[in-house]
């Protein structure tokens, strides 16, 4: 058995291998260690002290608990179960080993069981390989059938990984080694697995695909590119490897082309704290802002509309007019609410009986979610509305929510093996054998109380166990009782066991009885699993048009409960918000009865780059996050925060707002800002929106205010790009008379007997102080330190420098360039010598002029 044990050992080293000993998985040696120390479980030895092995175990029925707690310490368990029972295994030979084997890998990222899961998004298995120039992913969540293939360029993997938020990460040994790449990895490294170069090759990938979709070509589902296929196949190979024979469903791979969605970058999503505070939690973050959602699939649905938001007109508008719908029709909403509450995750339960990992409670799912499916589609049956209901779909499936209403007992058993999940009445044959099960079970209470009194021993009991079965009772004090027709079959200390020919012959018929029952149930549970089966695509569909409902509705519910309006969108370069709101700071204040200062954004052609200055804490960044916010709601069709909402489309959204360090790559607060600054200045496009809060501040000031003003300039005059740009370097504000279209506003603060006030509202104009240490007052500073502050503040004011005075003359551009306008007057072709000589005389003169300058 050692040796069987080392062998499979062998194959599986990354994994914690659970061996299956009758009613318990062991672990020995360091999976041993590892186990008992992750789980808190008692380690033991078995053997001679000077050899003995060390080893842990635990109770196969409840293996399920302990496999989730490893998982989600990062570990990887590998199941290994008896191919046979040990009777079956002594007709080999006595001294035969029981066969086993692995049946199944379970790792992070191929998780299919309810308790392991997260309901809110996908638990996506992300591939990844470059081929030739570019790098394919692959996103597969084998719990829900998603299948998603991408091409990008390898720059862009760190947001690729961010948007997925992928549990598991396959990568070639050979594309870890990239030079380029090693930041980003560097980043996932507690979710990689390694993975052979060979695993990701093109043909073999085509070939996996085509075989596992049942194709020969891939052409009906998209035209994927040789680097997704590379990386789909590496994907689909991992799944084969960790599922055996046990594959799950999967949907046909959907390409995702980046051109189609908002592309918003890992920085920008943990800046805005779209999905998860920056603490790491959900509570507080956007998504559970604007989370009204009542199933599953409609929360997933939710995250996958944030992780994408739209950039189609046609496609927003169409969302936005299901939104108005629904809360033009308010009065529906209870009825919906009524529906959706309470039901099932129907992907998750396709997915466990498509991989043979479902029970009798997932049948009854299915059948509840048909009942309620049909509850909530009738709604819908005399309504024009915008948006498809599956109608034909669920007249198909109307035979099987019927026979699983029949067959299935509401009560059922978690695990098919415990039977009792078929009602009564359902087939002939299994009532009869539950008949004579229950009879031969009165039976032995009829000889309890017949042996009883026969004997005179009135404590006589008949019990059961796994090892004797049935067995009569009767405690030692009364042995010289005991008739000759009693066989002895066990002596305890103080307890004797016996049996008789009646109960031998009674336990037979029982035992056959219990056990021609439950093989019967299992056969029709596996009837039931497979009409299941045969209605894949009509139950998807149905799944799918519930969890829109469930999305639309949830945007009409959270749109009413906090007046949002319906944004206008258009694809001019325009961002106008008339008293536009942060939603999720709105939220917390109005559970404490307070209100939230609105603010207005105006940003058209003319003016597109807003220089923002004011105090510390009255509001500027709070300003900057929900103007973004209002975009990303606006494109997710969703109604906005705001009293009017005008928004020009925007591809791209860029966030350099908060400050943080990464000491594990060896990076300093001001250089993860400037490689942050660089990424927008290098990416954003004439169409994205950019916001930028306290630019240059991790270094002097000299330097810092430099690097500011050469950003705005680089953002007004090269990316022509919407801009948001908050600063506390006053300074910059003189670039309002050199920069054509930029606009200066300011925070208002109102002075009131020696403190401040702050005002939170933004208005056109220009700060001449920061109030820092009015704000350090404020949080509690020694007031020894706060005067002497004021006394510093009061030196350095009175020996200001000439900085002001540099800033006022700003880079200029080749276009206004004193020397190039004279050149753009000169015809070479007609001056004489005498014209070109004083040509060249007038530019050495305009030369020294820009030397003064």
């Amino acid at each position: 058995m050692v040796r069987q044990y080392l062998a499979l050992k062998e194959k599986h080293k990354d994994c914690l291998l659970f061996f299956r000993l009758g009613d318990f998985y062991e672990l020995f040696y360091e999976d041993a260690h590892l186990a008992s120390s992750a789980l808190d479980i008692v380690l033991t030895k078995r053997g001679k002290e000077e050899d003995a092995m060390p080893m842990c175990g635990i109770p196969f029925h409840s293996a399920e608990i302990y496999i989730g707690r490893l998982i989600r310490q990062g570990f990887k368990v590998a199941i290994c179960e008896q191919l046979e029972t040990p009777e079956e295994a002594k007709k080999r030979g006595y001294k035969a080993i029981v066969q086993r084997d692995v049946i199944r890998i379970i790792t992070p990222g191929t998780l299919v069981e309810e308790n392991f899961l997260d309901s809110d998004q996908n638990n996506f298995l992300v591939s990844v390989h470059p081929y030739k120039k570019s790098m394919g992913v692959a996103a597969v969540d084998i719990s829900t059938g998603e299948f998603l293939m991408e091409e990008i360029s390898q720059a862009a993997l760190d947001s690729t990984l961010s948007r997925f938020n992928p549990k598991e990460i396959l990568v070639s040994e050979s594309t870890l080694q990239l030079p380029s790449l090693y930041e980003c990895f560097q980043t996932y490294k507690n979710k990689i697995t390694r993975q052979n170069d060979s695993r990701f090759d093109y043909e073999n990938g085509y070939n996996r695909l085509c075989r596992f979709f049942k194709t020969t070509t891939l052409t009906p589902f998209g035209d994927f590119s040789e680097a997704e296929i590379a990386a789909a196949g590496g994907a689909l190979e991992y799944v084969y490897l960790t599922q055996k024979e046990s594959l799950p469903r999967l949907n046909p791979p959907k390409k995702v082309l980046s051109q189609n969605f908002l592309h918003i970058d890992a920085t920008t999503r943990r800046s805005l704290e779209l999905d998860s505070t920056l603490s790491g939690d959900r509570k507080g973050s956007f998504f559970s802002t604007i989370d009204k959602t009542l199933t599953a699939g409609g929360r997933r649905l939710l995250f996958h509309t944030l992780s994408f938001p739209l950039v189609s007109m046609e496609s927003i508008n169409k969302r936005l007019d299901q939104t108005e719908w629904f809360l033009n029709h308010n009065s529906l909403h209870e009825t919906l609410k009524n529906a959706l509450n309470g039901l099932p995750d129907g992907e998750r339960v396709l997915a466990r009986l498509s991989s043979n990992r479902g029970g009798p409670r997932d049948l009854l799912a299915v059948k509840n979610l048909l009942s309620s499916a049909q509850l909530l589609f009738d709604i819908f049956k005399n309504q024009t509305i915008p948006f498809s209901i599956p109608f034909s779909a669920l007249l198909s499936v109307f035979p099987l929510k019927e026979r699983l209403e029949k067959a299935l007992n509401p009560s059922a058993p978690f695990l098919a093996r415990d039977g009792g999940f078929v009602l009564s009445g359902y087939l002939q044959e299994l009532d009869e054998l539950r008949f004579f099960r229950d009879e031969s079970q009165k039976m032995i209470a009829g000889l309890q109380t017949k042996y009883a009194a026969e004997t005179r021993i009135q404590t006589l009991k008949i019990k059961h166990n796994n090892i004797l079965g049935y067995y009569i009772e009767i405690t030692s004090l009364h042995k010289d009782k005991v008739p000759d027709s009693f066989i002895h079959r066990q002596t305890l200390v103080n307890n004797m066991r016996f049996s008789t020919s009646e109960l031998i012959e009674i336990q037979e018929k029982l035992m056959g009885a219990s056990e021609k029952a439950l093989t019967l149930e299992l056969h029709l549970f596996q009837e039931l699993v497979q009409d299941v089966l045969h209605q894949q695509e009509a139950l998807c569909q149905i799944i799918q048009a519930i969890s829109t409902l469930d999305l639309i509705s949830s945007f009409a519910i959270l749109s009413n409960l906090h007046q949002y309006t319906r944004p206008l969108l258009s694809n001019d370069l325009i961002l106008k918000i008339k008293k536009g709101r942060h939603p999720t700071i709105e939220s917390i204040l109005k559970e404490k009865n307070l209100p939230f200062i609105s603010n207005d954004c105006d940003i058209d052609a003319s003016q597109y780059l807003l220089l923002l200055t004011g105090p510390n804490m009255a509001g500027k960044s709070t300003y900057l996050r929900q103007n973004a916010l209002i975009v990303i709601l606006a494109q997710m069709g969703c109604y906005v925060p705001a009293e009017k909402a005008h928004i020009g489309i925007v591809d791209r959204l860029f966030s350099r707002v908060g400050a943080g360090d990464d000491l594990t790559k060896g990076r300093s607060t001001f250089m993860m800002e400037m490689i942050e600054t660089a990424s927008i200045l290098n990416q954003a496009t004439k169409k994205s929106f950019v916001i930028l809060d306290e630019i240059g501040r991790g270094t002097s000031t000299y330097d810092g205010v430099s690097i500011a003003q050469a950003t705005a300039e680089h953002l007004h005059n090269t990316n022509k790009c919407r801009t948001l740009f908050a600063t506390h370097y006053h300074e910059m504000t003189v670039l309002e008379e050199s920069l054509s279209h930029l606009k200066c506003y300011t925070i208002s603060v109102k002075e009131w007997e020696g403190t401040i006030v702050f005002l939170h509202t933004i208005m056109p104009g220009k700060a001449n102080q920061s109030y820092g240490i009015h704000v350090a007052d404020l949080a509690g500073m020694p007031k020894s330190v706060v005067y002497r502050a004021q006394a510093i503040l009061k030196t350095l004011e009175s020996k200001k420098d000439s900085v002001q005075k540099e800033l006022s003359f700003p880079h200029k551009t080749s276009e206004n360039l004193p020397i190039v306008s004279l050149l753009n007057t000169i015809d070479p072709n007609v001056l004489s010598p005498r014209e070109a000589l004083e040509i060249l005389y007038k530019l050495k003169e305009k030369t020294s002029e820009s030397c003064d300058v």
